[in-house]
């Protein structure tokens, strides 16, 4: 669980949907992106947000928006 700034905790599967819509909005799209099962079914309080995998055309995308970001830029290529 994430803490909002208006005192809100949110659930790792709301983070998901929330990472997964962001992921989108700049074009990049993790088929594999979930609550990863162990980590979820576990006694610790927060889950782990598995990412997975993908393809070489995907993780170039996510790169060039994260640099994009890191540039001071709304995003990459």
């Amino acid at each position: 669980m994430e803490l909002m700034s208006d005192g809100r905790l949110l659930t790792t599967e709301e983070i998901v949907a929330r990472l997964r819509a962001a992921l989108k909005g700049v074009g990049v799209a993790l088929p594999s992106l979930g609550v990863d099962p162990v980590s979820g079914a576990s006694s610790e309080p927060f889950a782990l947000v598995a990412l997975g995998r993908c393809n070489v055309r995907t993780a170039t995308r996510l790169a060039a928006v994260l640099e994009g970001v890191a540039a001071g830029g709304d995003e990459g290529a």
